[in-house]
Parts: structure tokens; C-alpha cells; sequence
């Protein structure tokens, strides 16, 4: 891995720049400019701001408001520094471009589809993840200052706000990416800002099957308890592919069914057409006007849902949420992180405790058994790759403890040479206590699982 600094100081001839970074992004676009044209890159850009309208140019949408950038970056550049010529020139041009109306230099890194995240650290630490693997960048901000005009940039179109007062926001980008920022004096570095990317070319569950998360089989399995209406958790830590799971599993869920997500932010997309999507809203400048997911979760009761899709569960909302798959809301999905499917169910027991509800502890924990059926438990592995490790069933109570059965649990087989994890998600032969809704809808749970135990 190669630092900025070590990037500066050789020449550009002899820049190394990671194989892997070169299979969406042309090199140069990783490459770091050098002080003096840096310089340029600035002297330009303030120009632009001193004699473009960016706001009207912003209104011609993205791809011709990039053109009427690039005209008068020309023009500009030819008078400042009319030196600059070829690649090195282009180069320039870009990077002024990306800072008018662009996010700076985050902005080849936002482009390249195989990048999952970007994360900044400080003004020349810019990170972004690849495959499940975190490579250091050689691109890098002038200072804190051009940080922050990135994040105004940001956040302004959302009527968003982050000062010493209000240091942390969540955001979101034009295509749906989603944006976490905090700023000094909680960071007294450097502000921080976190991009977790939006795929426009959500997976299917079959590219899922592609690329080792589940089997055919567990793929058949899932289909049909989605379409049989059991209420799933889909748990895991940070970045395991939580959401991603999500995505692919709603589209089993029949067109003719009414779906409503609850989010903070959103991030779903769902391929059928009756989606109601709601978002949360954080408290205005005033600390007004906020709106929960619990809230969102309450008035979905009351607009005739077929399913509900609760992005992620983090507070009260769960009580609410097992509320709804008790009463009639049969079929619906969310995700908790959680490091097993056990702590799943302890962290959501958590949560309603935390929120103040004047509830014994087996009362939570027989609502949690009766609302959910299965929890789906996914893990980044060591080499990047994210896949499901553990499909378990809720079984109910026994005594003060609700019960679980493990009906598919990944086994590592083998290391690779080149350092990826071998294994596979196979059934345990566990029978599942609802093989009888199976049964009747006409599903053959022994063809989906050769190997399973024999039931009536």
C-alpha cells in the first residue's frame, strides 16, 4: 500500500498505484496532484466561484452542467496558467470541475462502481473498501476547510446542518448513498465523513448464489418462506451485507401485496410497484419536529400493510415492530446488527428494556417468540466476503428462555492459497416446527432439502 506522501515524492512515471484500483477508475483519477498544480486547482475553482452561476449551472442537471463547467474551466485555465498541457492538464480540469460542482476529490472514488465505501479520515487519509478490503487512497483534500466544503456541499440540498452545536449528521447522496459526518471537537482532528454507497444494480438472490453468500438450496428455501409469510430477522455486525440481504429476499414477496419500509435513512429499493416508502426525520435546528421510526411504525398500522419492512431496528421501534408481526402483519422483515442469531434476539430484548416499557422480561421474550421465525445471521469473513454463516429458527419458550434451532450453519472446509475462506451453508437435518405450512401451501420441503430429516 502506498501512502500520498510516498506518491509525491517520486515521479509521476514511476507512481504505483494498486492493481485492483485500475478495474473501473482510469489511474490517473486515483493520482495525487503536485503542490503547484494544486495551486492551479485552487486559484481556478475560485475563479469559477467569482464569475459561474453554480447554482444556475447546478439546474441543468448533472451531465450538461459538467459541460458548462468545463467550458469556462478551459477559458480560465488558459488565462492562469496557460503552461499546463496534455494529461496533466486534463487532470486539472477535472479535479476544478469535481470541486465546482462535484464532491472534490471523493468524487472518482463516488463514480467507480466497485468501490463499496469511502471513508475520510483527515485531509490525506482517504480510504475506500473494494471486495470486503479497505485500500488507502492516494487522492487527498488541501486541508480541513476543503473537507468542510464537501460537506456543505452535501448536506445543504437537504436543509441539513453540522456545527460545534450539532456535530454529527446522517445523510444521504442524490443517488441514495448513504453519509455519516462528525466534525471537531468530537473529532478534534479532522472531520470524518462515511459513505456507504448506493448500487443502483441491486443483487438478486441469485447473484447471492453467484458469489458464495448462500447455496441454490438455502436460495429455494428462503423463497418459500417469504411467499409462506414468516417474519424474519436479518442480523450482523457493520457492512456484513445486512441490507443487501433485504433487498434480494423482498423481491419473493408477491406483486399483489401492499409493501410499506420504514427507514432512517433510506436505503431500499424494491422492484415492486405498491411500495410506500417512509423515512425518519431528525429534530430541525430548534430541536423540533422530529419523527421516529416508532412513529413511522405506528401510522403504518393504520394503512392497511400487507407487509413491513423496517430497514433496521436500533431503538423503541422494536416493540413495535413485534407488535405488528403479532397482530396480523405476518411476512414482514428487518435487520439489527448483532454478532450471533442469540445476540439478535438479546439486542432487540434490549432495546424495548431501554426504551422505558413497563414490561417483565418474559413477556418481551414470549412477544419475541411468537413474532419471529426465522433469523438470518450473516459475517464478513477474513478475505472480504460476506455470507450468511447461520439460518435459525425460533422455536418458542422453555421456561424463562425462548429456544432456537439451527436449521443451516456454514462450515469452513479449507484456506485458499491466495487467502480466501472455503465452505459452504449447509442444512443441519433439523426439521422446522413449521414444515406443515410447507406442507399444505404444496411446497416439497425434502426436494429444496435433500437431506433433511423425515416428516409427515
Amino acid at each position: 500500500m502506498v501512502s500520498p506522501k510516498q506518491q509525491e515524492d517520486k515521479p509521476e512515471s514511476e507512481w504505483t498505484i494498486p492493481s485492483r484500483l485500475t478495474d473501473q477508475v482510469a489511474v490517473n483519477d486515483f493520482a495525487p496532484l503536485s503542490a503547484e498544480d494544486e495551486e492551479v486547482v485552487q486559484k481556478v475553482h475560485t475563479r469559477v466561484i467569482q464569475d459561474m452561476d453554480l447554482s444556475a449551472v447546478e439546474r441543468l442537471g448533472p451531465s450538461r452542467g459538467r459541460e458548462a463547467i468545463e467550458q469556462g474551466v478551459r477559458t480560465l485555465l488558459a488565462e492562469v496558467a496557460a503552461h499546463l498541457y496534455g494529461e496533466r492538464k486534463e487532470m486539472v480540469i477535472r479535479r476544478v470541475i469535481d470541486d465546482a460542482v462535484g464532491l472534490g476529490p471523493l468524487e472518482p472514488l463516488i463514480q467507480d462502481k466497485s468501490i463499496s465505501e469511502v471513508m475520510v479520515n483527515a485531509p490525506d487519509e482517504i480510504y475506500f473498501e473494494r471486495d470486503g478490503i479497505i485500500y488507502l487512497s492516494a487522492l487527498r483534500f488541501r486541508n480541513v476547510d476543503h473537507i468542510m466544503l464537501v460537506i456543505d456541499r452535501i448536506i445543504s440540498p437537504l436543509g441539513r446542518r453540522v456545527d460545534e452545536s450539532s456535530p454529527f449528521v446522517d445523510a444521504r447522496l442524490p443517488d441514495g448513498s448513504r453519509v455519516n459526518i462528525i466534525i471537531p471537537p468530537l473529532i478534534p482532528r479532522s472531520p470524518v465523513v462515511t459513505i456507504r454507497k448506493f448500487r443502483p444494480d441491486k443483487y438478486s438472490m441469485e447473484d447471492l448464489v453467484g458469489n458464495g453468500t448462500l447455496t441454490p438450496e438455502v436460495c429455494d428455501f428462503l423463497r418459500a418462506s417469504v411467499q409462506l409469510r414468516l417474519n424474519m430477522v436479518i442480523s450482523g455486525g457493520s457492512g456484513t451485507g445486512k441490507t443487501t440481504v433485504l433487498n434480494a429476499l423482498s423481491a419473493f414477496i408477491p406483486e399483489r401485496e401492499r409493501i410499506v419500509t420504514i427507514e432512517d435513512p433510506i436505503e431500499l429499493k424494491l422492484q415492486q410497484r405498491h411500495v410506500i416508502s417512509a423515512e425518519a426525520r431528525p429534530p430541525n435546528i430548534e430541536g423540533k419536529n422530529e419523527v421516529t421510526q416508532r412513529d413511522l411504525l405506528r401510522n403504518t398500522l393504520r394503512m392497511r400493510p400487507d407487509r413491513i419492512i423496517v430497514g433496521e431496528v436500533r431503538g423503541p421501534e422494536a416493540f413495535d415492530m413485534m407488535q405488528a408481526m403479532n397482530t396480523g402483519h405476518e411476512g414482514s422483515l428487518t435487520t439489527v446488527h448483532a454478532n450471533s442469531s442469540r445476540d439478535a434476539l438479546a439486542r432487540i430484548e434490549n432495546m424495548v428494556l431501554m426504551a422505558g416499557f413497563d414490561l417483565p422480561t418474559r413477556a418481551i421474550r414470549e412477544q419475541m417468540a411468537a413474532a419471529f421465525h426465522l433469523i438470518i445471521h450473516l459475517a464478513r469473513f477474513a478475505d472480504g466476503a460476506r455470507r450468511i454463516i447461520n439460518i435459525s429458527e425460533v422455536v418458542g419458550m422453555e421456561e424463562a428462555t425462548v429456544t432456537m434451532q439451527d436449521l443451516f450453519v456454514f462450515e469452513t472446509t479449507s484456506i485458499a492459497e491466495d487467502g480466501r475462506i472455503m465452505g459452504e451453508l449447509t442444512s443441519t437435518g433439523i426439521v422446522p416446527t413449521f414444515a406443515d405450512r410447507f406442507a399444505k401451501a404444496g411446497v416439497p420441503l425434502e426436494s429444496i432439502l435433500p437431506n433433511i430429516g423425515r416428516w409427515a
